[in-house]
């Protein structure tokens, strides 16, 4: 016990009492200061199991002194005190990475559990924070609000603050939640999470709070819960805006006792659990609807993090191409191929509206049928040649003839569905059949038969 460490930054005479006669009892060594200066040289030198500061420090203010930790040493948890707090200073706390915001004068009961919640938390002892760049699925990005969302989950991943992500489907709102698992002192603990869509309303109440034996039809076992399964880790709650009501107030429950009460159970079951929610609907417009709790909205969103579609993320789209490609091209065993002139311009004009999960399910299916060493737009799209093999040098039609005008409407048409001819002939407004002799027309160089 000997090896954990506490740094406290904090002049008062009653603090430094309650604190040398409990600290030793929980096995702390105890570092003193006054001053946040002192104490970021004390970072520079140390590592800490548990910071608790002052926020009316003489050289620096609380928050200033947080954002300094949180960039010396991002895995170290941080109390912060104060003798007057306010719900705004507490939210503001906890966003920029403080795992707690107490008001003093403390006692001894409150200090004891300060600290067992570090250690439950799966907070100390002091170490490493784990490599991002290893984790299965890195995020790949150069856009700037992308990288400013990775830098407030780097802020705020040591402390147990609900994280509500929102964004459209395949953006990647899991990979946010899983590199905040990974940022955070609890990366070593439990991943868990929930599709709240998936699953029918009866069978989702079981699946996240558990149930005792014979607490309904077919509870032939006890089982635990997934919140159980996620005790001192992060559990993910998916689409949380298809949970319905009811559920939502026993969610609530939890995130505000950190309990959990088994169906069919006799007494609640003590969790401690990092929440983080996911949804690719406005709870806005949830709300205005009554589709959504308000209160639990407001519990949830401490952190929000909405991510950008890909169409706002040009940048994005060519590290994020080649990324796919390498990725694939391992799994497969295939040359990596390089992309030509003619398929970068085919990938910078699509809509994505499947955003990167369209884009990687696309990358995947080029490297498999990617008949040579350069991907052309028509590897990516097969009804779709290249420019050189659309543009005949002996051809004197005229890119303004009405062939040629329709040419052109039924490869966009190709282009927006994705080779798929019946969503194509669709669109256009024509038959399948008639979609399919134009192309086997435009494949042969054949003229339009006249009337």
């Amino acid at each position: 016990m000997g090896d954990y460490s506490l740094l406290v930054v904090e002049k008062s005479q009653e603090t430094h009492r309650v604190f040398s006669g409990k600290v030793p009892d929980n096995g702390f060594r105890i570092h003193w200061t006054e001053r946040g200066g002192e104490a970021l040289g004390w970072l520079d030198r140390k590592r800490f199991d548990l910071l608790l500061a002052d926020v009316d420090l003489p050289d620096v203010t609380g928050m200033q002194f947080l954002s300094r930790v949180k960039e010396k040493a991002p895995q170290t948890p941080v109390i912060l005190m104060t003798a007057e707090g306010t719900i705004p200073q507490a939210i503001e706390a906890i966003r920029n990475g403080a795992l707690d915001y107490v008001i003093r004068p403390l006692s001894g009961e409150l200090l004891a559990s300060l600290i067992q919640k570090t250690r439950e938390a799966g907070l100390s002892p002091a170490a490493e924070p784990p490599s991002l760049k290893a984790t299965a699925r890195p995020i790949v990005t150069r856009n700037r609000r992308m990288a400013d969302l990775l830098e407030l989950c780097r802020k705020v991943a040591a402390s147990r603050a609900t994280v509500l992500i929102q964004g459209e489907s395949g953006t990647g709102k899991e990979l946010f939640a899983r590199y905040l698992h990974a940022a955070s002192p609890r990366s070593r603990e439990a991943f868990v999470a929930v599709n709240c869509a998936s699953l029918p309303d009866s069978l989702l109440e079981s699946e996240l709070f558990g149930h005792e034996k014979g607490a309904f039809t077919g509870a032939i076992n006890r089982k635990p819960g997934k919140f159980e399964l996620a005790h001192r880790g992060t559990i993910l709650l998916d689409e949380i805006s298809e949970m319905n009501t009811l559920l939502q107030a026993k969610l609530l429950r939890v995130l505000q006792e950190n309990e959990v009460d088994r169906i069919g159970g006799r007494q609640p079951i003590p969790i401690e659990v990092r929440v983080i929610a996911t949804t690719n609907r406005d709870l806005t417009q949830c709300l205005e609807k009554g589709d959504f709790r308000e209160d639990l909205y407001y519990r949830l969103n401490v952190i929000p993090l909405k991510i950008p579609p890909l169409r706002e993320r040009p940048e994005d789209l060519e590290p994020l191409t080649r990324h796919f490609l390498e990725k694939f091209s391992r799994e497969y065993g295939r040359e990596v191929p390089g992309l030509s002139p003619e398929a970068r311009k085919w990938v910078q004009a699509q809509e994505w509206r499947g955003n990167v999960r369209e884009l990687e399910n696309l990358m995947e299916r080029t490297v498999l049928i990617a008949s040579g060493p350069v991907i052309g737009a028509k590897d990516f799209c097969p009804e779709v040649p290249d420019r050189a093999d659309r543009e005949d040098p002996g051809s004197t039609e005229s890119p303004f003839s009405l062939r040629e005008v329709e040419k052109g409407l039924i490869y966009k048409a190709l282009n927006e569905t994705q080779g798929n001819r019946t969503q194509a002939a669709r669109m256009l407004g024509i038959s399948v059949r008639t979609l399919r002799n134009k192309l086997q027309e435009y494949k042969q160089g054949l003229s339009a038969p006249e009337e």
